[in-house]
């Protein structure tokens, strides 16, 4: 059977139950209750997720405000004037961070590439130091393993967690790659140890313009992570085509490669011409950043095409990029028209029409039936 997986899931819950917990917390101070609805929320959307038929669920996706603040806290990557209240108080100093308070001024916040979601940059400095200083991927991973499901922890990988950075000093983030890759392959290792199969190591920044100190780390950054114990490797990519980077995409050794082709369907041909034999693919047909259902005449062309080229042990099928942008679940919105609601696809229904996709890759007449009267709903729109 064709393999379906998913990079990332909303957040926030059916009834934004996250955001109603958020506020409680910075009103009242109470850390259990947050933390047990965020606990709640992660449980019933790895059981969303495999209900629809994902065979490998993210986990380390969520976040109580932002991946990208939570790469930085994992590693330590702390400026000093947050480090004295994150010791007494973790969670008011990850909020300090990110929200300002206590005299403290927040990180700076800007666009996460060209989407709506906004990241806080971590702040940097020449000679920083990192270590593995939390264990909140290894944490979800057993959450998600104690319910009995296939659980791939998701990290901003180690180049576009530095290039997404700045430094207050004025020195080149990339300088400190080599000071941040041992709290990598430290995880990785941790990670292996708890039997996990395969992490996924997220790398939007290799569909952007590189400069060849870029490349450079990319190859060092690599080599380095393949060296020690770890889970399989899914580097990420998503946002635009590899074009340029597509060489040394294919060149870097991990053990699969996701490409986001809801954005950049061109590249197929390329990628399938360069990928290494036995390297997985995980193809990016189902859009994630916007509402609506995706085209299967565009879609089912390029999926037969993966699939005559690397057979179904390759081939995996997954959202272009993590479902973090778009609402959770179309179900909800009861008060639509039935004609836009054939058209809309939330985070629950892109799940299930990749699962379409798939079972109509296996040559399941009734999947196939469905595409059809989705691509007729469609030429209406």
């Amino acid at each position: 059977m064709t393999r379906t997986t998913c990079l990332g899931f909303p957040r926030m819950g059916r009834r934004r139950e996250l955001k109603r917990a958020l506020e409680t917390y910075w009103r009242d101070g109470n850390a259990a209750a947050l933390l047990d609805t965020a606990r709640d929320l992660r449980a019933r959307h790895w059981n969303l997720a495999r209900d629809a038929g994902v065979d490998s669920v993210p986990v380390n996706d969520f976040s109580l405000y932002d991946h990208v603040l939570d790469t930085a806290v994992l590693f330590d990557a702390v400026p000093e004037r947050y480090r004295a209240l994150l010791a007494a108080d973790p969670l008011a100093g990850y909020f300090a961070m990110a929200r300002g308070g206590d005299g403290l001024h927040a990180l700076e916040m800007t666009k996460w590439f060209d989407t709506n979601y906004h990241y806080l940059v971590p702040e940097l400095h020449a000679g920083q130091r990192f270590r593995l200083a939390g264990d909140k991927p290894l944490a979800e991973c057993r959450e998600a393993q104690a319910l009995g499901l296939d659980a791939r922890p998701v990290l901003l990988g180690p180049v576009s967690f530095l290039k997404l950075a700045k430094t207050t000093d004025g020195s080149d983030p990339l300088a400190l790659l080599d000071a941040l890759l041992p709290a990598y392959i430290a995880l990785l290792e941790k990670l292996h140890e708890a039997g996990v199969a395969w992490v996924q190591l997220d790398e939007p920044c290799l569909t952007l313009d590189l400069d060849a100190p870029t490349r450079h780390a990319y190859a060092t950054a690599y080599a380095a992570l393949a060296l020690g114990a770890s889970p399989k490797r899914l580097l990420a990519t998503y946002f635009g085509a590899l074009d340029d980077n597509l060489a040394l995409a294919t060149e870097l050794p991990v053990d699969g490669l996701h490409i986001d082709l809801a954005r950049a369907p061109e590249q197929l041909d390329a990628v399938l011409a360069a990928l290494p034999a036995e390297r997985v693919l995980s193809v990016g047909v189902v859009d994630g950043r916007n509402i609506w259902r995706s085209s299967p005449r565009k879609v089912l062309p390029l999926l037969h095409k993966a699939l005559d080229k690397l057979g179904r042990d390759r081939l995996w099928l997954a959202p272009s990029c993590s479902l973090l942008h778009v609402p959770l679940d179309a179900g909800q919105e009861t008060g639509l028209p039935d004609e836009l609601r054939g058209w809309l696809a939330f985070a629950v229904q892109k799940l299930e029409e990749q699962q379409l996709y798939a079972r109509a890759l296996d040559g399941q007449d009734e999947a196939a039936q469905a595409l059809q009267a989705q691509a007729a709903r469609l030429a209406d729109r």
